[in-house]
C-alpha cells in the first residue's frame, strides 16, 4: 500500500500540481522604442554549464509575451536576480501578470535601471536592474535548431500555429524556449567578495525562493534564511599504482612518470579518464610523450589560466 496519493498532471503542473521551488528574476529586453523592458520569470534555469565553448541559461516562456517577442526581434536580454524584499516580490509579481503593455508596466516600475557591462558594439543591450544583487548579460543562441526562423509576432495572443522547435525558438502553440548564452556575469560587490575571497554563512544574498501560482488569488514565494553548511565527505585517494595504470594506457606514445600521477590521486575517479586525455591532448600538441610533474604543473596552471579569462 503506497504512503502517495496520485495527484493528476495537468497544465503549469509544476506549480499547480507539484510544491516546486524556483528563482525569481526580472527578465530585461528591448521594447521597440528601444526602451528597456522589464518582465518576470521563474522558469530560468542553467542549461549548458561544462564542456561547451560558451556558458547557457534557458528561459521557458509564453510566445505572446513582451520578452518573448522583444527576444525573437533583437535576441539580447539581461537575466535580473532581485534580493527577497516583500516590495521587490510585489512589484514582480505585478510585472508578470500579462496584458499591459511594456509602457504601461514600466511606467509603475519602482526599479531603477542602469547601463550593463557587455559590449554594445554590434547591437544595443537593455538595461540591468541596479537593485539586483547579480546579472547575466545574455544573447539568444538563435543558430541552435535554426531559432532564427521563428520572427516577432507582436499581438498574436491566440497563439502561434506549426510547425515547432523542439528546444530552441516558438515551441509550442503558446510557448517559448530560449537558449541564452551568457555574456557577463555582474555581481554586486559584496556578493563579489564572498565568492572570491570564500563564502560564510553570513555572506549569502538574500535569494527568496518562488512557488509560483497555486490558487487563482496569490503567488507564494519564502523569504531567505541563514544556510546551512554540511561539509563535503572527504575525498578517497585513489591507489597510486590504479592512476598510473589508467594514466600509461591512455596513449601508445605518451606517458606518465610516478611523480605525475602523484599529482592526480585525489581526482574523483568518475573524472580521472577526463583529466588525463586533457593531459594527453596537451602532450601531443606540445610534442611531449613524457608527463612529469613539471609538465603537469604547466597543465594546471594553463587550466587555471582559463578558467580566470572565462
Amino acid at each position: 500500500m503506497s504512503s502517495f496519493k496520485d495527484l493528476r498532471i495537468v497544465d503549469n503542473f509544476y506549480q499547480t500540481s507539484a510544491f516546486y521551488p524556483m528563482p525569481t528574476v526580472l527578465m530585461s529586453t528591448l521594447a521597440e522604442d528601444g526602451t528597456t523592458s522589464l518582465g518576470a520569470y521563474s522558469l530560468v534555469f542553467p542549461y549548458y554549464i561544462a564542456g561547451k565553448d560558451y556558458y547557457a541559461m534557458i528561459l521557458e516562456c509564453r510566445n505572446s509575451s513582451n520578452t518573448a517577442q522583444n527576444i525573437l526581434r533583437t535576441g539580447k536580454c539581461a537575466i535580473n536576480f532581485i534580493t527577497d524584499k516583500r516590495a521587490y516580490f510585489k512589484e514582480t509579481v505585478r510585472l508578470g501578470f500579462p496584458g499591459e503593455t511594456s509602457k504601461e508596466k514600466m511606467e509603475k516600475c519602482i526599479f531603477t535601471l542602469e547601463d550593463g557591462l557587455a559590449d554594445t558594439t554590434d547591437a544595443p543591450r537593455p538595461q540591468v536592474v541596479k537593485e539586483a544583487f547579480q546579472v547575466f548579460e545574455c544573447t539568444w543562441d538563435d543558430s541552435l535548431e535554426n531559432g532564427f526562423e521563428d520572427k516577432a509576432r507582436i499581438g498574436q495572443l491566440e497563439g502561434v500555429e506549426p510547425p515547432y522547435k523542439d528546444f530552441n525558438g516558438i515551441t509550442s502553440k503558446f510557448g517559448c524556449h530560449f537558449i541564452l548564452k551568457i555574456d557577463k556575469i555582474l555581481m554586486k560587490e559584496r556578493w563579489y567578495n564572498s565568492i572570491i575571497n570564500g563564502v560564510k554563512a553570513s555572506e549569502f544574498p538574500p535569494v527568496p525562493v518562488d512557488y509560483g501560482y497555486r490558487d487563482s488569488t496569490n503567488f507564494w514565494y519564502t523569504r531567505f534564511k541563514r544556510p546551512i553548511p554540511e561539509k563535503i565527505p572527504a575525498a578517497r585517494e585513489a591507489d597510486l599504482g590504479g592512476v598510473m595504470y589508467a594514466a600509461n594506457r591512455m596513449d601508445d606514445k605518451i606517458k606518465f612518470s610516478e611523480e605525475a600521477c602523484k599529482t592526480l590521486v585525489k581526482v574523483p575517479r568518475v573524472f580521472l579518464k577526463l583529466v588525463l586525455q586533457g593531459c594527453v591532448d596537451w602532450a601531443r600538441e606540445n610534442n611531449c610523450e613524457l608527463i612529469t610533474e613539471v609538465e603537469m604543473k604547466i597543465i594546471n596552471d594553463k587550466r587555471k589560466a582559463e578558467k580566470s579569462k572565462r
